[in-house]
């Protein structure tokens, strides 16, 4: 078609010509793409060729639509497939830019900042955890019980009790005042009204002896002859333990003896440091501690009787924790009501006890019980007195 027909057209061939050269070059510029799927019309058009290029659109880039993503982690937006085709059809000239997390504009008209929350559990589930634990190097001495019992003291964890009040019963031997030590003078001994005698004392005296059932016998005789005799360490009054070689007047308080370094044997035999042999021996005692029931043999009967022959005394007669303060009397009227197969109930008897409180656990209290008499019977009387409280009175005609 290009040779035939008119001249008047060749003016438009030769356009026709240029056309399809400059087409030739843009294909030979663009790589080639698949063709489309539409069907290839027939060549009576002379635009086909624009029509074959109008397929790709190089000249206008994509333009993404801004998202604005949500608070949460937001999605990852990419091009499409297609678009990817295209970007990667020409990498020189195109570019394409994409913003995943795009910045959040704070609300100037809210306090909050329209930061991301954090999460919800960070540091609240789980936490780390260490511990170092430091041993000093060396010796390690342990606290003492002082210094223990002052640290609680400060803390405030503990109950301790009022402190005891001091003993003041002195022995009749050595002199000292309250309880000795287990290995040594030991526990105080009831003699008398208002005496006492530590239980070594009395039992390393040279005139006392103990039976099988613990009795200590000749107690008293030993204090009669040790008010005269003075001893060889302290050179005080009371000494009763003498030497047992023959002729040797030394003579020493038990404690005074330990002091002197005296030497004592199994057969309750004692030696001064004059006479002791020198160097260890087999039947030496090195250990005085009795654990054993002993006590001191004595009239009872003869001791109450000059308890209620004293009248007014300035002595206290304790067993246990019950307290005698008054024996009362019965008049010859008052026998046959007065008393029981048991039991006498004289009036005006008069004791107090130390026991539990009725109000608080673990704290102790006085009951003062004492005997009335109401219509020529007894009345058994027993006041609560607390601190902190008012006295309490209790009273039945039985002492149950």
């Amino acid at each position: 078609m290009k040779d035939i027909v008119f001249c008047s057209n060749n003016c438009f061939v030769l356009y026709s010509a240029a056309v399809q050269a400059k087409n030739s070059e843009n294909k030979e510029s663009v790589p080639s793409l698949p063709q489309s799927p539409m069907k290839e019309r027939p060549a009576k058009a002379f635009h086909q060729y624009s029509n074959n290029i109008s397929t790709l659109d190089v000249h206008c880039l994509p333009q993404l639509q801004e998202k604005v993503s949500p608070p949460s982690s937001p999605p990852i937006m990419f091009p499409p497939a297609f678009e990817a085709a295209k970007v990667e059809a020409k990498p020189d000239e195109l570019k394409v830019t994409v913003k995943l997390k795009p910045r959040l504009k704070a609300i100037h008209s809210s306090l909050d900042d329209c930061r991301p929350p954090s999460k919800k559990w960070k540091g609240m589930k789980w936490k780390k955890w260490s511990i170092q634990i430091v041993i000093p190097k060396g010796s390690f001495k342990p606290p003492c019980e002082e210094e223990i019992d002052e640290f609680l003291k400060k803390l405030g964890t503990t109950l301790k009790p009022d402190p005891v009040p001091k003993d003041y019963r002195k022995c009749c031997f050595c002199h000292e005042e309250g309880d000795g030590l287990t290995d040594g003078p030991a526990r105080l001994l009831n003699l008398d009204l208002d005496l006492w005698v530590h239980l070594n004392c009395a039992l390393w005296s040279t005139e006392v002896y103990e039976t099988q059932a613990g009795a200590l016998i000749n107690v008293e005789l030993a204090l009669r002859r040790g008010l005269q005799m003075k001893c060889m360490f302290c050179h005080k009054m009371g000494a009763t333990s003498g030497c047992h070689r023959l002729r040797c007047t030394n003579i020493y308080h038990f404690t005074c003896a330990i002091k002197a370094q005296c030497m004592f044997f199994k057969d309750k035999t004692m030696l001064c440091p004059m006479h002791k042999p020198k160097g260890t021996h087999e039947q030496e005692l090195s250990y005085f501690a009795v654990f054993r029931r002993v006590y001191v043999q004595r009239d009872e009967v003869r001791q109450i009787a000059s308890i209620v022959q004293r009248g007014e005394r300035d002595h206290t007669f304790r067993v246990g924790s019950l307290i005698f303060h008054a024996v009362g009397q019965l008049l010859p009227q008052q026998m046959q009501a007065f008393h029981s197969s048991k039991a006498l109930f004289p009036v005006g008897y008069e004791a107090s006890r130390l026991y539990w409180s009725m109000r608080y656990a673990n704290r102790r209290c006085r009951y003062l019980c004492s005997i009335e008499e109401k219509d020529g019977l007894p009345l058994f009387v027993i006041k609560v007195v607390e601190q902190g409280h008012e006295d309490l009175v209790l009273t039945d005609t039985t002492p149950k």
